[in-house]
């Protein structure tokens, strides 16, 4: 990932942990306690504190930098596939983007597949988005942020609120998301070597545990984004690293939103892993894409 030796020592640490979570005959929750491990790849943001909070019935944690805003937040959303990682495997990296954008961000700790299917996840990310509002935050000063898997929540949720007629977050952080559940794209093949944490088969088994209802079509726009319409969605910036197997979704959603003439912008990370926020505080390339995150939310939440 880029050039830098602290992005070659992420990757690193990436495959070694994937090596450990494939090992033949691990059951599920083995595999997750190892994903867990995660975050271990960034540092402490400094200056950041954490609370847990009940968000609406559904768990989550603040991550609340010294000179937080008080009236702006971040929803934030977790990676792992819908399957594995929480708010506690997130909960560094969601504090240095909420230090950047000097914001506090409630990590949202969204029930999980196989045991809770699609959609689930959306369901307890709508509810942690009406229990803000219920706090006194406005829709504009409210924040939608994820990676991976979580990058896709943070835009199906202000579709959903859209289709509604309902207000929805004032700005979007979409990192790594996977807008293509056909798995289709020709960068999921071309970056198996390149990308160390997710390849074919992974996503594959991810999609098979999050959507069981036999009914769903892969391709259904509520689910596989690079079909939907998106038509008034906020400002929003997308960020992927060009080794991720999922290179390709999120440089088709970047073409989808400018189609759909959506304030957008789109900042491909060379040699990028996915999910690398996963990295921050340690790797040069992370905490300048993160900077420029940061800036992003504050320039559309008036912070």
């Amino acid at each position: 990932m880029g050039t830098s030796p602290q992005a070659w020592q992420f990757a690193q640490f990436l495959e070694s942990v994937r090596a450990k979570s494939s090992t033949p005959g691990l059951d599920l929750g083995v595999v997750r306690d190892i994903v867990e491990t995660h975050h271990l790849a960034s540092t402490e943001p400094e200056g950041v504190t954490y609370a847990e909070a009940d968000a609406g019935g559904v768990p989550a944690l603040w991550c609340i930098p010294a000179d937080a805003d008080p009236d702006r937040a971040l929803l934030h959303f977790h990676f792992g596939g819908s399957v594995t990682a929480s708010m506690h495997s997130d909960r560094k990296a969601a504090g240095h983007i909420a230090k950047a954008a000097g914001i506090r961000s409630l990590v949202v700790d969204f029930r999980l597949a196989p045991e809770h299917p699609y959609p689930a996840q959306l369901d307890d990310a709508e509810t942690a988005y009406r229990w803000l509002l219920a706090q006194g935050y406005q829709p504009q000063n409210i924040g939608s942020t994820g990676h991976s898997i979580g990058g896709t929540l943070a835009i199906m949720l202000p579709l959903r609120l859209l289709a509604n007629g309902e207000p929805t977050p004032g700005a979007i952080v979409s990192i790594s998301p996977w807008t293509d559940l056909t798995i289709a794209n020709s960068k999921v093949d071309e970056n198996e070597e390149n990308d160390k944490m997710l390849s074919r088969s992974t996503l594959e088994l991810f999609r098979g545990a999050w959507l069981q209802d036999p009914s769903l079509d892969f391709a259904d726009p509520k689910i596989s984004l690079v079909n939907a319409d998106l038509t008034g969605l906020p400002p929003t910036v997308v960020h992927y690293g060009e080794y991720e197997t999922l290179a390709g979704d999120g440089a088709e959603l970047g073409r989808r939103l400018t189609e759909f003439k959506v304030t957008s912008e789109v900042h491909p990370m060379p040699e990028g892993q996915h999910s690398f926020i996963l990295a921050a505080g340690r790797v040069p390339e992370v905490d300048q894409a993160i900077a420029q995150m940061g800036q992003w939310l504050r320039r559309h939440l008036g912070a």
